[in-house]
């Protein structure tokens, strides 16, 4: 079964974002191995190395190029086009991409195949003589020139041709020596075009144009062209007959077009489509042994399947396809070394605390959200539409995407804590509004307190209202009267005492400096910490003990707990959560919890020895 090899330039967060739908619609009608050349910015490898891992699809290689080493070769050519000098790229690839491969299929982002991509990598056969270059006539009026007044585009061989879809004959095109041919011609119409208007696709009709015999025109329904101006319509009698839509157009999904609806339609399906479907193995075509995967299935293996409480464990092993920075994110840390990112995750259900949260909390964030790919789509609309949200650069949104029967809460808040670029971070939920100015304030305590060669955890006293519309207390004097006249509580008073008794909430109303208390059993306070302090361990899903274990854990490492006589933060009411639900309704999910519990105490006694006996005789006297 052969491989067919396809290159794509991609840079940046939206382009990132772009491609997955790109990659789905090949994924979804493959049948051969495929390999993936990415030429990325760091943003986009960063991403997409990190979807791919998680993604764990069979017989899919992916292997990265800096695009930062390749700006040199096309920085010199003037570009008006958005893509700005990503969309020069695909002018070096043949010194780019490894020099064995002698074949590839090149795409833009915005492109969906609407068949199995095997039939492109087919027409190579097609190719006679010295033809090099599969292409696709343009489907617009740009290169007759008559669209506007003043209108110049480059020289093109009648309407020209549209780069979207590119088949390469490596081998050949480095024989031709392609890098001489396209700067040369590259120099001399830059003497009278000034810059390009299409990027790579100025530069490869005027070659096109001089060597004509180096194009295989391919048939216009592996390049449907869906901009304004566009004769895709005549490319076609029926829908059935289209292979590859490209949505060239900024209007993506508005174009004017008869089946405009189908467009559409086929578009939304892949962008929604529950990419872990598509991690079936191919027919017939077992894939090369993954090192990753394989040592995941030997793990699952081991794991008995008769246990009652199997579903829990396995979930500590299952890899959640991630997708980190969705939206674009822009943030330097300050060269103070006292910055603190919130860290949080969220479900769909939640998403409307978002905008309240930025409004408390000016400094970073990040942020896990638990989403099927259809949510995630919800999401992106919803963030987009929100003028609170797109203000901000500095909230990253790391998007895990639904899997198994429970809420992988420790998951969330791991993937979050990862992405974490300050050397701080305050370890907070989504329902939890921080004070106004805490920020600020944390980042002072961490000079005050000498959190960078101590190691502290710094309690935030957590408070709750059981009203929806708060008047929300602009300091501690008027969150103590509102505690007086019974609007607000500290947290869980009611329900779970023990959770943030040892904050000692009677000590904290007079408190004017910072406070040490110790841990006790089922201890679970909000805390700041430093960006190196353990990650929440993972088999706690759902509902219960997954704060109180990370807590105990931090108490194991010798962390000193502070409370902050001047910080709060104040827990909003909402429905109670699926797992919660499930908690209190199933036997089974409190005894599979029950051993769960005892199992990480038992490590916890293995790791850190005779101190860790405590967490034992604490438990049981509980």
């Amino acid at each position: 079964m052969y491989t067919i090899h396809v290159a794509i330039v991609c840079a940046g967060y939206n382009a990132s974002r772009d491609v997955v739908t790109l990659v789905k619609s090949v994924l979804f009608h493959r049948r051969n191995p495929l390999h993936f050349h990415f030429i990325t910015d760091s943003i986009a490898q960063r991403i997409l190395s990190s979807l791919f891992n998680t993604w764990m699809v069979p017989a899919v290689h992916v292997d990265f190029y800096d695009a930062d080493e390749l700006k040199s070769e096309v920085s010199w050519i003037p570009n008006k086009h958005y893509s700005g000098i990503y969309g020069l790229m695909k002018l070096v690839l043949t010194k780019t991409l490894p020099i064995k491969l002698q074949r590839v299929i090149v795409l833009d982002t915005d492109i969906t195949f609407a068949t199995d991509i095997a039939e492109l990598w087919a027409v190579f056969h097609k190719f006679k003589g010295q033809q090099v270059l599969g292409l696709v006539e343009n489907q617009s009026d740009w290169y007759l020139g008559n669209l506007w007044k003043n209108h110049r585009p480059w020289p093109a061989l009648g309407r020209g041709f549209n780069t979207g879809v590119i088949l390469l004959l490596l081998d050949r095109l480095r024989k031709l020596r392609w890098e001489q041919m396209w700067r040369l011609t590259a120099e001399r119409e830059l003497m009278s075009m000034l810059s390009t208007s299409l990027a790579d696709q100025d530069i490869f009709n005027a070659v096109i144009k001089q060597n004509p015999f180096l194009v295989h025109q391919l048939p216009c329904f592996w390049n449907v062209q869906l901009s304004d101006h566009t004769r895709s319509e005549k490319c076609y009698k029926d829908v059935s007959d289209l292979k590859v839509i490209h949505w060239n157009s900024p209007k993506k999904l508005h174009v004017k077009n008869k089946h405009v609806e189908f467009f559409r339609n086929l578009y939304l399906t892949f962008l929604e489509y529950d990419g872990n479907l598509l991690r079936r193995e191919l027919f017939g075509c077992p894939s090369e042994a993954d090192h990753n995967s394989e040592n995941l299935q030997k793990t699952l293996s081991e794991l008995d399947e008769d246990d009652p409480c199997y579903e829990f464990r396995r979930e500590r092993f299952t890899v959640h396809r991630t997708h980190l920075y969705f939206l674009h994110y822009e943030y330097q840390s300050s060269a103070d070394n006292s910055d603190v990112t919130l860290v949080a995750q969220l479900s769909m259900d939640r998403l409307q605390m978002l905008e309240a949260i930025c409004k408390h909390w000016e400094g970073p964030i990040s942020l896990a959200l638990y989403l099927s790919d259809a949510e995630a789509q919800q999401f992106l609309r919803y963030a987009q539409g929100s003028e609170v949200l797109m203000s901000r650069g500095n909230v990253g949104y790391h998007i895990v995407y639904k899997e198994g029967q429970f809420y992988p809460v420790n998951l969330l808040r791991n993937v979050a804590m990862k992405q974490v670029n300050t050397p701080y971070m305050f370890l907070s939920d989504i329902d939890f509004l921080p004070m106004y100015g805490l920020y600020e304030y944390l980042r002072k305590s961490v000079v005050q307190l000498d959190m960078a060669s101590t190691k502290k955890a710094l309690v935030i006293p957590a408070f709750e209202t059981l009203r929806y519309r708060l008047s929300f207390p602009k300091s501690k004097a008027e969150l103590l009267s509102q505690l007086d006249m019974g609007t607000l509580f500290t947290f869980r008073y009611h329900v779970w005492m023990k959770g943030h008794a040892p904050t000692n909430f009677a000590k904290w109303r007079t408190a004017t400096t910072p406070y040490r208390v110790q841990w006790e059993a089922d201890f679970e306070p909000y805390v700041m910490v430093r960006r190196d302090s353990p990650e929440y361990d993972r088999r706690f899903v759902g509902f219960g003990w997954n704060k109180v274990a990370h807590i105990m854990e931090l108490d194991a490492q010798e962390y000193e707990f502070v409370v902050l006589p001047n910080a709060y933060m104040i827990h909003m009411p909402h429905a109670p959560s699926f797992d919660i639900t499930k908690f209190r309704s199933n036997e089974q999910y409190r005894v599979c919890l029950k051993t769960l519990k005892e199992e990480f105490q038992q490590n916890m006694s293995r790791r850190y020895g005779f101190a860790a006996l405590k967490y034992m005789t604490a438990e049981n006297n509980s």
